[in-house]
């Protein structure tokens, strides 16, 4: 590998963390050199890795989600360049949030590698690498995806280097599923949910992805599609989806059903140094504001990212998805001389006390099932009710009526917990799960189609449509545009739509199609005739490069 490594400042932060949470264990104060030589010091280096996945995935999504078709402004203003593209600088807002996080990981990792040459050698060692290798490969495939070719970094600097180079977008691939292959060999088999760790599923899954996205490469490999479609059945290894799609997503069930097969693990005691800070940030998007913790006890909520029409729309009658994704009616409990909302609904369950304040219809709600709802909960029903009918509460409403709770809330990951965040601040200590099986699926969905093998991609697909209740899939509907309609539907709120739209090539078609702020494919022109597809290199790491023939992505 080239010799290189990320700017000083990420470096510095690194280190300076790194030692930080080692110090915090070094009752002893031994040298960070000699703990990492042991055992128990290895396992803490090993553990640092899983933390810095906090970084990638705690903070805003933007990267993973904004300036898509399913999600779009409403309040509250998303980065312009982010979320339009015509503003899409490399100095833009968010850019280089991704960049910087993942090479923190990645040089923990590097770190990691090279002590397990000379710490204590044990039985599990290659296991612990082969951890490290996975997250260090996720990371890799985050930069390509996002960036494309990117500085491929494996060494363990223990000094600033300043000067480095980029390496091609085919080299990086190579490069992951080499680790991807060597982590395979060496992890465990022990179920996710008893262990949290990296594990066989979790490496067949990945390796599923990286194989299905560069096989739309133009340097993708022939045999990419097949090749992912096998990694993606050896990854479901024959495990039906059996579990009840609003059980997945249950808080109560701390995230570790038999579905999930990897995710960014929080917990609440944890967060007690900086309640305010530590968790994450997945449950504040997607919802419209809702009065807020001081003024109604309700969830603090961004009122950005907010579901499309489309979005919206891809839900039909009997689909368990519906009610399991959004919170379709808002309740109230008055509690002394203060009314609270919407966390009753997690509180106080049979509450003969509580009532409606917002009921959110759905599409298929005709006049007479309206006037059936108000008719049978006429008894439940707010002093100040709402009743939000279809086309009044998605993101491009707001232009018309901007009002708390006028966007219908997404409840997947909601946090009811009586200390966060409502007393707490925007912060949440779910798990943000990042691979789970019925996405899996929609992978060898996909996999199978593009193979040329049609017949088992549609059973796939329809593996996920019968756990949802609804009709399956014919052989006339099932093509790329149906899957991601299913993923919208499946992973609506998850962090992989961008990389969705991107990698099928169908980024600009339904962004253009479905999201108000984009209304024109001209917003995706950049410079030499190049379209923004690929985000720019962050305008910091092309500033303190001493390397100045590093090269910015053409678009900018």
């Amino acid at each position: 590998m080239k010799k290189s490594i990320f700017i000083l400042s990420i470096v510095a932060a690194l280190f300076s963390s790194c030692n930080d949470f080692i110090e915090e264990d070094n009752l002893s104060f031994v040298s960070a050199d000699d703990t990492y030589k042991t055992a128990a010091g290895f396992q803490l280096l090993v553990n640092t890795n899983y933390a810095w996945q906090k970084g990638i995935y705690g903070g805003d999504p933007w990267l993973f989600v904004s300036g898509t078709d399913m999600y779009a402004e409403g309040r509250a203003p998303e980065p312009a360049g982010l979320s339009q593209y015509t503003q899409l600088i490399p100095a833009a807002e968010g850019v280089e949030q991704l960049y910087t996080t993942c090479y923190q990981l990645i040089q923990s990792v590097n770190k990691t590698i090279y002590y397990s040459t000379v710490t204590q050698q044990t039985a599990n060692l290659p296991a612990l690498v082969g951890e490290a290798r996975f997250l260090r490969a996720n990371a890799y495939f985050l930069l390509v995806q996002t960036y494309g070719g990117v500085p491929l970094v494996t060494e363990n600097f223990t000094s600033p280097v300043l000067q480095f180079d980029r390496n091609t977008a085919e080299q990086v691939y190579d490069f992951i599923i080499t680790e991807l292959e060597a982590s395979l060999a060496t992890v465990g088999t022990s179920a996710y949910s008893s262990t949290g760790k990296v594990n066989k599923r979790a490496v067949n899954d990945l390796l599923a992805k990286v194989h299905l996205t560069r096989g739309y490469e133009t340097f993708g490999k022939p045999t990419d599609f097949a090749t992912a479609a096998t990694y993606a059945d050896a990854a479901i290894a024959g495990q039906a989806l059996s579990v009840p799609y609003d059980e997945i997503f249950k808080p109560s069930n701390k995230d570790l059903t038999a579905e999930t097969i990897f995710s960014v693990q929080y917990d609440q005691n944890s967060t007690s140094t900086s309640p305010t800070t530590l968790g994450n940030k997945q449950f504040y998007f997607f919802s419209s504001y809702l009065g807020g913790a001081a003024e109604t006890g309700a969830p603090l909520r961004s009122y950005n990212l907010c579901p499309t029409d489309y979005a919206l729309g891809l839900f039909e009658k009997d689909d368990t998805r519906w009610k399991a994704t959004f919170m379709t009616e808002i309740l109230e409990l008055k509690q002394g001389d203060k009314t609270i909302l919407y966390y009753p609904y997690y509180r106080n369950a049979g509450d003969a006390n509580l009532k409606v304040r917002h009921f959110y219809a759905p599409k298929w709600f005709t006049a007479a099932d309206k006037a059936a709802w108000m008719t049978d909960n006429a008894s439940r029903l707010s002093s100040l009710f709402v009743y939000h009918d279809w086309g009044t509460y998605s993101a491009a409403y707001t232009l018309i009526k901007n009002i708390d709770a006028q966007t219908i809330p997404v409840k997947k990951f909601d946090d009811p917990s009586p200390t966060t965040p409502a007393t707490t601040g925007n912060v949440s200590t779910r798990d943000i799960i990042t691979a789970r099986l019925g996405e899996t699926y929609l992978v060898a969905a996909e996999a199978y189609l593009k193979a040329g093998n049609p017949s088992v991609g549609l059973q796939r697909l329809n593996a996920v449509r019968t756990r949802a209740g609804v009709t399956p899939a014919t052989a006339g509907e099932f093509n790329i545009d149906y899957i991601l309609d299913e993923k919208g539907r499946e992973m609506l709120g998850e962090y992989t739509r961008w990389f969705d739209l991107k990698r099928t090539g169908k980024l600009i078609e339904r962004t253009v199609k479905y999201n108000y702020k984009i209304t024109n494919a001209s917003q995706f022109a950049g410079n030499n005739g190049q379209l923004k597809i690929l985000r720019p290199i962050p305008q910091l790491v092309i500033d303190l490069n001493q390397n100045k023939n590093f090269p910015q992505n053409p678009a900018y």
